[in-house]
């Protein structure tokens, strides 16, 4: 028999499964389902329940292309508007006290990604740090990205920030229910990776996230995704367009068409401003004025955000993944040109001399990792830094296979170690070739940092904070090592440079 675990909490009963050594349950509704007069609108709250959830097997994911949502070699989770959903792991010992909670946000672009891949189950994190872990899902792309709110009615209101909306609600969820799973409510670290990670930041700039957790920690965030009103506007408008939708009629338009023509068309809108304008993402937080006042790097910068402890880093070949598998980052010498067209020839000239080999296809892939990432991420840590500890890291490592593959410590591939998926299928081919030990050991180093910091609020003694003075980081790599002001070069020749707009 399949042993399980009842949870009291302040929705109904749930119940999870519980293993050997950890207890899990799976998709539990932290929101009403967004459907219906509710498709666009702020989330609302659960409905209780009477009697016992079942929480054993993962819903839906949220909306999304189909590849988005794959979880296996030929697995591929469903997907649906009903999916503000998320999971709790913990271990199955009985706790002396609260456990320090740790709360997951995916990446994926804003666009694609579940919180049901195996990968983000928190296991060994929970196991290894005496933790809670939490997963959660939340709207993407056209349903959780795309400011409809101009094309509203008095019927049917729609609202903006959706998918940061969400997040908070989760992390609301978790203040109320958490401590039933042994968790500590006054002890919440969100952290987050590639779009997941810009979500910390966007948190830490969002008033309505105050107090719900204490720290946080983003693995290589684009920082300074964030659209303005007029560029939000712009895009929306486009979208409509691609859907065939009247503005005039929008607010039918948008409740009545099946969700996947909605998908398709901002989808394809998105895909021709990446086009247009290389180096702006379109589907991202909003400077409302309102939910979101100032985009994350505005507010951090100018001390608005939340003052918690923040580590904060990227990985040196962020732009190998994007160049081989995902090719829309300007990562290659046209478009890198078409972005510095915004910004001026100065700037241009500037950072491709801090760039050796440049326009060679490296040193191109290389500049543009570095202009989506490590730039921003620069920016973060300074602002950050006058205000709260900040920590900040690079990662360096990088097994024999993904050298020979020639994408080296690329975009994502941090996620094997702190997660300690070194025995799953993607981290056996990580070391394939050799390095195993190595990556046992920069998975231990990650997950005690990360671990530590949830705990206390700092990572192992080690790694002190960063400075402007010093600019002190921690290179994450066999062996791992301080660098202060890494790159400095290429840090001078960046500054100054901000993302393209619509307008």
């Amino acid at each position: 028999m399949v042993a399980t675990i009842d949870i009291e909490t302040a929705d109904g009963v749930v119940r999870g499964r519980r293993g050997h050594r950890v207890a899990r349950w799976r998709s539990l509704p932290y929101a009403a389902p967004p459907v219906g007069d509710l498709r666009f609108r702020a989330p609302q709250p659960v409905r209780p329940w009477a009697g016992v959830r079942t929480a054993t097997e993962f819903g839906f994911a949220s909306m999304q292309h189909r590849a988005g949502a794959r979880i296996g070699p030929r697995a591929y989770q469903p997907t649906s508007e009903d999916s503000l959903t998320l999971n709790v792991t913990a271990p199955a010992a009985p706790s002396t006290g609260p456990r320090p909670v740790l709360v997951f946000i995916h990446g994926g672009g804003y666009l694609i990604g579940t919180s049901a891949l195996a990968l983000y189950s928190g296991a060994r994190l929970a196991l290894r740090g005496d933790a809670v872990v939490v997963s959660l899902n939340y709207r993407l792309g056209a349903f959780g990205y795309v400011d409809f709110s101009a094309f509203g009615t008095p019927r049917h209101p729609f609202d903006a920030n959706l998918g940061l909306r969400d997040q908070v609600a989760a992390l609301e969820w978790v203040r109320r229910n958490i401590a039933e799973f042994g968790g500590d409510p006054g002890n919440v670290t969100i952290f987050g990776e590639s779009a997941g990670a810009h979500a910390v930041l966007a948190l830490l700039a969002t008033p309505a996230a105050r107090g719900l957790f204490h720290r946080g920690i983003a693995q290589s965030p684009p920082a300074d995704w964030a659209l303005s009103a007029e560029d939000a506007a712009i895009f929306a408008r486009r979208c409509l367009d691609a859907l065939g939708a009247d503005p005039a009629d929008a607010a039918r338009a948008l409740i009545e068409a099946p969700a996947n023509d909605i998908r398709r068309a901002v989808d394809r809108t998105s895909d021709a401003v990446l086009s247009e304008r290389p180096g702006l993402f379109p589907i991202c937080p909003v400077v409302d004025g309102d939910f979101l006042p100032r985009s994350p790097v505005d507010a951090i910068a100018a001390g608005t955000a939340h003052r918690v402890p923040l580590i904060i880093g990227t990985n040196r070949d962020e732009g190998t993944l994007f160049a081989r598998f995902a090719d829309k980052l300007p990562t290659n010498p046209r478009r890198l040109h078409a972005m510095f067209d915004r910004a001026g020839a100065e700037f241009e000239a500037k950072v491709t001399a801090a760039y050796p080999g440049y326009p060679q296809p490296r040193a191109a892939v290389r500049m543009g990792g570095d202009y989506v990432f490590w730039r921003p991420s620069v920016t973060v840590m300074e602002g950050h830094s006058r205000y709260a500890p900040t920590y900040a890291y690079r990662y360096d490592f990088a097994p024999r296979a993904l050298r020979l593959a020639g994408v080296g410590a690329t975009h994502a591939s941090d996620l094997i170690p702190v997660f300690g998926a070194a025995d799953s299928p993607v981290g056996r081919a990580f070391t394939a070739a050799g390095g195993r030990r190595s990556l046992l050991a920069i998975t231990d180093q990650f997950q005690d940092n990360w671990l530590s910091f949830a705990r206390l609020g700092a990572p192992l003694p080690h790694w002190p904070a960063y400075t402007e003075d010093a600019r002190t980081t921690l290179i994450i790599d066999n062996p791992t090592r301080l660098s202060h002001d890494p790159d400095r070069a290429k840090r001078l020749a960046w500054n100054g440079i901000r993302v393209p707009t619509l307008t």
